[in-house]
């Protein structure tokens, strides 16, 4: 690896974990590191079985040559996979989609790489193999030993954060307190200028209720603690305005006059967002000392070694990796 780096001292190196190898990830991965933008910015190192890559670059019929860097002599080889089932749940796809993501972090801590990108993988073949995280933003604030992270998904300029992730809609209120709203609003605000470049962001605050709760008259999370928490932020020089009604917010565009906006719960904010960029969408994990992305879509088993997978999230994750490895690196100068 540190050839590789010698050799690219003007390209970031980006690791994409192999993901769930019987869903799209493999494909997608491949068809991207095809692309001529993707080789003009980087030099993709995708952590996995050369084995799986090979068939997929057959079945899928990808032109593509890989070279083999065999980092761990000493472990079990990654081609023991013995089995290959586009479309099915996999334990075993599970443990190694689990242990490609162990790897690609530790890799970025230790600096041999400059940032990951993840595949998609299965949070039932995960479960299956022992990996009982949520997702992987989860598991990567672990492997990083991150107190505080923040889900951030990015299409194009509109960027949208969560303050509850992969939560029950039962639990959601439950979870909504003045310190993870806070936490949130803060990493938010720290990623949009570090990662982003953006000097002083806007970022819009969403209510919980219907109508924000409307002065009680449908709940009173706002008043208890979305509110306050605002007011909390805007004194410490945090442009945030809020809380705001969803429908209304996204319906009459006044998303686009913010650089970024903290949703409640995972669908409030995650549909308008893919309404508006469904093939485009990027999730970026913010507050990582790691740079991570991944594209916004699933396994997608349903079409698994059809050859038929678009590309161009994934290509989207690299590219957005790219840019933000560029600025962090600005802000440190």
């Amino acid at each position: 690896m540190t050839r590789i780096r010698q050799a690219y001292r003007n390209k970031p190196i980006i690791a994409i974990t192999m993901g769930d190898y019987n869903g799209i990830g493999p494909e997608v991965t491949l068809k991207s590191v095809c692309s001529p933008q993707i080789r003009k910015l980087c030099i993709p190192f995708l952590v996995g079985s050369l084995k799986v890559y090979e068939f997929y670059a057959r079945r899928c019929r990808i032109r593509i040559k890989l070279k083999e860097i065999e980092f761990f002599p000493n472990r079990e080889s990654k081609d023991s996979i013995a089995l290959i089932e586009p479309g099915h749940v996999s334990a075993t796809a599970g443990k190694y989609a689990g242990e490609s993501i162990g790897i690609a972090s530790q890799l970025c801590l230790d600096g041999l790489v400059d940032g990951m990108v993840t595949a998609p993988v299965s949070k039932q073949a995960m479960h299956r193999a022992g990996y009982l995280y949520p997702g992987q933003t989860e598991m990567l604030a672990e492997l990083t030993r991150t107190s505080r992270a923040a889900m951030m998904l990015v299409a194009n300029n509109f960027r949208v954060g969560l303050a509850t992730i992969h939560v029950p809609l039962k639990d959601v209120a439950k979870k909504i307190s003045r310190k993870r709203i806070a936490e949130q609003i803060t990493i938010i605000h720290q990623s949009l200028q570090s990662d982003f470049a953006i000097r002083s962001p806007k970022i819009a605050v969403l209510g919980l209720n219907p109508h924000a709760g409307e002065n009680r008259v449908f709940g009173e999370e706002e008043k208890k603690w979305i509110v306050p928490t605002i007011r909390q932020a805007q004194r410490k020089k945090i442009d945030a305005s809020g809380p705001f009604s969803a429908d209304g917010f996204f319906g009459s565009g006044a998303y686009t006059s913010y650089d970024a906006v903290l949703a409640m719960y995972h669908d409030q904010g995650l549909i308008p967002l893919k309404m508006k960029g469904f093939n485009v969408g990027v999730n970026f994990t913010a507050g990582l000392p790691i740079v991570r992305t991944s594209p916004d879509h699933g396994t997608a088993f349903d079409i698994a070694g059809k050859g038929i997978a678009d590309p161009r999230s994934m290509i989207e994750a690299i590219k957005l990796a790219v840019t933000i490895i560029k600025n962090r690196r600005k802000t440190l100068r």
